[in-house]
């Protein structure tokens, strides 16, 4: 398959598979995968000609979002026909919900065409088919007229960027998205499980675990946040909350996976990236793992970050554009990849803002 007709059906991105073929594979890896019209392909690289495997969607089931790993967000499955399970992992909320829309569309196709019917949050809490909760997230999230994210203390723990259940519940019933406290209840349970809404602390998580009716919890004690906020929590903790540094505790701008360069080996890897705002941090992760603590992180006051068209000591068969270096006000470099020039203006357009206006 040409790199023309790799770009065909989907733009592509870097995703984590984990391959079934018959028996279950623990380990997490980093692919290139492409979604082609009958089926989805991973290759070991974006140049490689050859896939290390394709998955047929015909007759294929979609699930999204995938709970099977409680300690990975942002998670779906694929069922072949033939019931093996293979899992991916987006780097963040919206880019699984824009690849699970066009692996949904490829399977309608491969079904003549017919209403593809996933099982879904929405059928078992019975939402209306009118509701797009991808929109009500929207409007949640915004800054001036949504849901107010919160410093609130329980317990002898601080949370951060979070809000109450009865907060979601008040807030849908004021902007007429819900006739009553049970009717915002469902659509909250709904956010909650498609992953848009996260419980904070035990008595939230306990309820989900629980598996009532609602999972979203109508009391000024049950805590949840955003998917894609900066919350964290401080203080002893008896879960899997995290006591974070104060870089950490700025909101977060971007995050996606991006190529870096190592400093010593020179060799390059796939790493998730998450870019804070204030104080200016990026974090950068290894997505294989489960591990909450970054691999490393860059201040970003005072850096200086530019488009560049090649890396020095970097091997040609190595660099394939779309390069970009940061250098920070110490004189460290760093040399980072993206998968598109698009996506590489996007990037040094974020991160020279947060350069500038973050401490």
């Amino acid at each position: 398959m040409s790199e023309t007709e790799k770009r065909t059906f989907h733009e592509i991105g870097y995703w984590i598979d984990d391959f079934l073929c018959g028996t279950v594979l623990n380990s997490w890896k980093v692919v290139w995968v492409v979604l082609s019209e009958d089926g989805v392909e991973f290759f070991k690289r974006k140049t490689d000609d050859a896939s290390k495997g394709m998955i047929p969607l015909k007759g294929a089931v979609l699930t999204s979002p995938c709970q099977d790993f409680s300690k990975r967000t942002f998670v779906f499955k694929l069922r072949t026909a033939k019931n093996q399970d293979h899992y991916f992992q987006a780097s963040h909320l919206e880019e699984r919900e824009s690849w699970v829309k066009d692996i949904k569309r490829v399977i309608t196709c491969l079904q003549g065409d017919r209403k593809f019917t996933r099982k879904s949050t929405r059928r078992s809490i019975r939402l209306p088919d009118t509701i797009n909760l991808s929109e009500l997230y929207i409007l949640m999230r915004d800054q001036e007229d949504g849901v107010k994210e919160l410093k609130l203390e329980k317990e002898k723990r601080v949370y951060n960027h979070c809000f109450t259940g009865g907060t979601v519940v008040d807030w849908l019933i004021s902007k007429d998205k819900a006739r009553n406290r049970h009717e915002a209840l469902m659509l909250a349970t709904g956010l909650l499980t498609e992953g848009f809404l996260q419980p904070a602390g035990d008595m939230s998580k306990e309820a989900v675990e629980g598996g009532a009716e609602s999972a979203v919890l109508d009391d000024p004690d049950a805590l949840y946040y955003f998917a894609d906020s900066g919350f964290f929590c401080e203080g002893y903790s008896s879960d899997e909350d995290v006591i974070l540094k104060e870089e950490f505790r700025g909101n977060i701008i971007k995050q996606g996976c991006l190529l870096k360069q190592g400093h010593r080996r020179k060799n390059w890897n796939v790493r998730k990236f998450i870019l804070r705002d204030d104080p200016a941090y990026i974090h950068y992760y290894d997505p294989t793992k489960v591990d909450e603590n970054p691999l490393g992180s860059i201040h970003l006051r005072g850096s200086v970050i530019t488009a560049v068209e090649f890396v020095p000591e970097a091997k040609r068969y190595d660099v394939e554009g779309n390069l970009f270096e940061i250098i920070t006000s110490d004189d460290t470099h760093y040399f980072l990849q993206a998968t598109t020039p698009e996506e590489r203006k996007e990037w040094i357009k974020a991160i020279h803002t947060v350069s500038k206006t973050g401490k």
